[in-house]
């Protein structure tokens, strides 16, 4: 007998998942093969050729598979982020499709879909289903549940009412039956007592007394088939969870909150709610139709909701007791115009945000609130863990205030982009840092003005948050120079995964201000000579390979094509 030691089993079972996955796309390779290998598949084996169906794109077997799943609880939110792909359009309306047909299958056992983090926003492929189309999937497969179940209930309650009807009948005629033989042997009787010379009584019933009996007899047939009935439960009244992120635009407004309030053996589940383009009072009738114990964010984006109507919203997010998140984005806050009544709101706002007992993460986009940083958090009653206030319009006062409040040193992600951090901020900021040091893991400064000298302040800061993942630095005016130190300070962090650096001044065209502001470091061509960023690459190459951080750390420039999931790897 062979024994195995701690690692040498790791491996072993590492081979034996490994080789049950290539099996599994074997199996599923051929469309037409589904029907004959389904019938004798053990059940422990439906979620491995469930997988290998969603990454070979199968959405035949994905059909079949998904209408008798075997467990209460299927859940496609749980493939990893190392997969290839998410599953694309055609098989996530296969699985929906195959949820519905479950519905009227006995051996179907699920209860629970799980499909939250299934959308794909990131528009790299067309064949990706967004959240958006998939919030609008969903609400159509509520629709057909409940039409197919109803028109299935139909089929069945014919069925019961003919099948009773027949049943009557034959009772019926079985009573008149045993009535006739019955009568017949009572005469016989009566002429042989009688020595046939007298004919006898026969006792005649009337309709109504005949009426009478029919009916009494129809209800106990009745009673028994229900009672038989209730021994059986239906799988049409068996009701499915289904659990996803929504989308909700003006577009979709109606559809969804149509969904939501539907009746039917399908019944939906929001976890993150993204609106945009929608009024306060819309928002408000939607949170109204959500379940207060299950909705974990809400991002709210492009809505002119003013400080008028986020002050009327907030208090209707305070019965979320799961509410962690919230995220506005360009909701047209902006507090550099003066108008009558905008303190007094600001305040309500406050005192909303202050509602949100278990608020964790804020993100305030493009709000233009300069020196309202204060009023804002501290009616907060818990440190938060994520801040982000890029275009904030923030001010050298409101940094100040938050390298002191509570939530600097509980911070793990703080986003200050396209604020203007000046040198009367840069003290704060830097106090800031160091309190956040512990558990700060990503830091975002892109477009703040930071020039050489102001980020050779920050780099001895920096340099100490040895928690850092990632670090973003994109269009800051930096020479060749302050980058090369600026990459050698990030070498010497050993926790930190991504760089996001700007394009030093040199490899741009003639004819920049000296100064540069972020919109035109964005704007102005660089330079295309390719020997010109070939040296910026060079030095930036043999700093990593000074440190030994080829492997482990991405420097990069590119705005559009990083990925932020490397600054998650472990």
């Amino acid at each position: 007998m062979y024994s195995f030691r701690p690692s040498s089993s790791s491996l072993f079972v590492a081979m034996v998942v490994s080789l049950v996955c290539l099996c599994a796309r074997e199996v599923v390779s051929d469309h037409g093969l589904s029907a004959a290998w389904l019938s004798c598949v053990p059940r422990e084996l439906y979620r491995p050729l469930l997988d290998a169906s969603l990454s070979q794109c199968r959405p035949l077997a994905i059909g079949d598979l998904v209408q008798r799943w075997p467990e209460r609880t299927l859940s496609i939110r749980g493939r990893s982020k190392h997969d290839h792909k998410p599953p694309n359009r055609l098989c996530v309306q296969a699985l929906l499709l195959a949820v519905v047909r479950g519905l009227t299958d006995e051996r179907c056992c699920l209860q629970v879909l799980d499909l939250c983090g299934l959308q794909c926003e990131d528009g790299r492929s067309e064949d990706i289903m967004g959240g958006w189309s998939l919030t609008v999937a969903l609400c159509s497969t509520l629709l057909q549940a409940r039409n197919v179940t109803a028109a299935s209930r139909s089929r069945r309650d014919g069925r019961e009412k003919k099948k009773r009807g027949m049943e009557i009948e034959r009772q019926r005629d079985g009573a008149v039956k045993r009535d006739r033989a019955g009568l017949k042997k009572k005469e016989d009787g009566e002429k042989m007592d009688c020595g046939g010379n007298t004919a006898p009584e026969r006792a005649i019933k009337t309709p109504a007394e005949e009426n009478v009996k029919g009916v009494r007899r129809r209800m106990e047939l009745q009673r028994r088939s229900g009672a038989q009935l209730q021994e059986i439960p239906s799988r049409e009244d068996v009701l499915v969870d289904v659990r996803a992120d929504l989308f909700v635009n003006a577009r979709s407004w109606e559809r969804v909150r149509s969904a939501l309030k539907l009746s039917g053996p399908l019944r939906l589940h929001c976890r993150f709610l993204r609106v945009e383009e929608l009024p306060a009072s819309s928002i408000i009738s939607l949170l109204h139709l959500l379940p207060q114990e299950e909705l974990l964010g809400l991002d709210l984006r492009y809505s002119s909701l003013g400080v008028s109507g986020l002050a009327l919203l907030l208090p209707h997010l305070a019965p979320f007791s799961r509410l962690s998140s919230l995220r506005l984005h360009y909701c047209n806050l902006d507090m550099q115009r003066v108008r009558p009544g905008q303190q007094e709101a600001l305040q309500e706002v406050s005192r909303g945000l202050g509602g949100l007992k278990r608020l964790r993460r804020l993100s305030l986009t493009a709000l233009r609130l300069p020196g309202h940083l204060r009023l804002l958090l501290s009616s907060l009653s818990e440190p938060l863990e994520a801040l982000e206030l890029p275009y904030l319009s923030l001010t050298s006062g409101d940094v100040a205030y938050l390298s002191r409040s509570p939530h600097a040193s509980s911070l793990t992600e703080l986003d200050l982009s396209e604020n203007r951090l000046d040198e009367s901020s840069l003290h704060s900021l830097r106090h800031l840092l160091t309190r956040a040091e512990p558990c700060l893991s990503r830091l975002s400064l892109c477009g703040c003005g930071l020039s050489d000298g102001p980020l050779g302040h920050l780099l001895p800061a920096l340099g100490q948050c040895h928690a850092l993942r990632s670090l973003r630095l994109a269009l800051n005016p930096l020479s060749r120079a302050a980058l090369v130190e600026l990459a050698r300070a990030a070498a010497g962090i050993g926790s930190l995964r991504l760089l996001l650096y700007p394009n030093p001044l040199e490899e741009y065209e003639p004819g920049l201000p000296p100064l540069p502001s972020s919109a035109q470091l964005l704007d102005w061509p660089l330079i295309e000579e390719s020997e010109v960023k070939e040296v910026t690459l060079m030095q930036l190459d043999e700093i990593l390979r000074a440190k030994g951080r080829t492997q482990d750390l991405l420097l990069t420039s590119d705005l559009m094509k990083y990925s932020t999931d490397l600054a998650m790897d472990d």
